[in-house]
């Protein structure tokens, strides 16, 4: 069983880059915004969304973590300056290494320039509903940008299976090769 935690800040690329690998691997693809869409249209983002949708992705974490199948992408916007973004990957790593499973850390980064014109890609915006109204979409990323820290400090992640790529100037798919190499998935 592998577990590939693949985050990185809003618009990085990490949905796309999950379904490069999907395609390449015998690894399902469980992007964050599954549980988001599922639940944004009843709740809107409200504590109750944000509460049942790690409730979901925990327990779909725990089917995963149980089945006889190969493993599980998930992709996540880590704050690192928020201790409960911490203790959720702890806790999702946890279930995967309870069972045996390896767990690989890809993290992404590319500049904001790229990420606020990835914001309004068509594949995106068919993918991700929420993402649609782009005005918001943008000023929700640049604060964010502005107000957290969503990629890590050097040495921060003490992990054997981690690798940090900027992709500003790579292809979904050129990144996908570089994880499926690495970690010879």
């Amino acid at each position: 069983m592998k577990f590939v935690l693949l985050f990185g800040p809003q618009a990085v690329g990490k949905m796309t880059v999950g379904q490069e690998l999907e395609k390449r691997t015998a690894l399902k693809l469980f992007h964050n915004h599954m549980t988001i869409e599922l639940l944004e249209p009843y709740f809107s983002f409200s504590p109750d969304m944000w509460r049942l949708s790690t409730l979901f992705r925990t327990e779909i974490f725990k089917a995963v973590a149980d089945s006889d199948q190969e493993g599980l992408i998930f992709t996540y916007v880590w704050a690192f300056d928020q201790q409960e973004d911490w203790d959720f990957v702890d806790q999702i790593c946890e279930i995967f290494e309870s069972k045996g499973a390896t767990v690989y850390f890809v993290e992404l980064e590319a500049d904001i320039g790229e990420r606020l014109s990835r914001n309004k890609s068509p594949h995106r915006l068919a993918h991700k509903p929420t993402k649609r109204n782009v005005e918001w979409t943008e000023r929700e990323l640049t604060e964010t940008y502005e107000n957290h820290r969503l990629n890590s400090n050097e040495g921060e992640i003490q992990r054997d299976h981690y690798i940090r790529i900027n992709n500003t100037h790579l292809t979904a798919g050129e990144v996908a090769k570089i994880i499926t190499e690495r970690f010879h998935l």
